[in-house]
């Protein structure tokens, strides 16, 4: 197992980089391969296809996670290599959870629409002390292994579109399943892959 934690900080010792080395630590001695780089917007991140599980995080400054990390996503090909990979996402600020996770998230989450997160975490800037980075990665661990659950999904199905469907919201996947199934046979497709459900979504008015 490979992991890689993509992280943006401004500083080269601050909270930033302390948890990241926890996490990477904590991941050494769960049984993974990890590696780490700090990010620039406009690095090529095909790099981060040899890795089963992405860990992105960054702080935030003035309301906005670190730029260079959104910048990878907005002026990078970030997006399109993170395509399919379990991740994982943290912040550290000093915002309350709540309001962290309604801000600051979201500008993250938003480029990650095709992905599994496994596991989302706003940390304190005292995060090391707390306990809240164990139970992280914990959570992280849980979810890499936990087999996907079975919604009586066709067998072809592929299983990196069976994965993307079980990421969606639990109360949109009767609907979709359905009509995903429906476009491949209206199509002749054989197999559903990632790329037929997007074909569906868009030719029948998705978003």
């Amino acid at each position: 197992m490979k992991a890689i934690i993509l992280y943006d900080s401004r500083s080269a010792a601050g909270s930033t980089e302390d948890v990241v080395d926890s996490i990477g630590l904590s991941l050494v001695e769960s049984g993974f391969y990890v590696e780490k780089a700090k990010c620039t917007a406009v690095a090529d991140y095909r790099f981060v296809k040899g890795f089963d599980l992405v860990v992105l995080g960054a702080p935030v400054y003035n309301f906005v996670v670190a730029s260079q990390l959104l910048g990878a996503f907005i002026h990078g090909n970030l997006k399109k290599s993170l395509k399919s990979k379990k991740v994982a996402l943290f912040l550290i600020c000093g915002s309350s959870e709540p309001m962290a996770a309604l801000l600051y998230l979201p500008q993250l989450k938003m480029h990650l629409m095709r992905n599994k997160i496994l596991a989302e975490k706003i940390f304190a800037p005292d995060a090391l002390s707390d306990g809240t980075v164990d139970s992280f990665v914990e959570e992280v661990l849980i979810q890499y292994h936990k087999e996907p659950k079975s919604r009586a999904l066709s067998e072809k199905w592929t299983d990196e579109a069976q994965e993307w469907f079980q990421s969606m919201p639990s109360f949109m996947q009767g609907t979709f399943k359905t009509m995903a199934e429906e476009y491949a046979e209206k199509m002749g497709y054989k197999e559903i892959t990632l790329e037929v459900l997007a074909e569906a979504r868009d030719n029948l008015g998705g978003t």
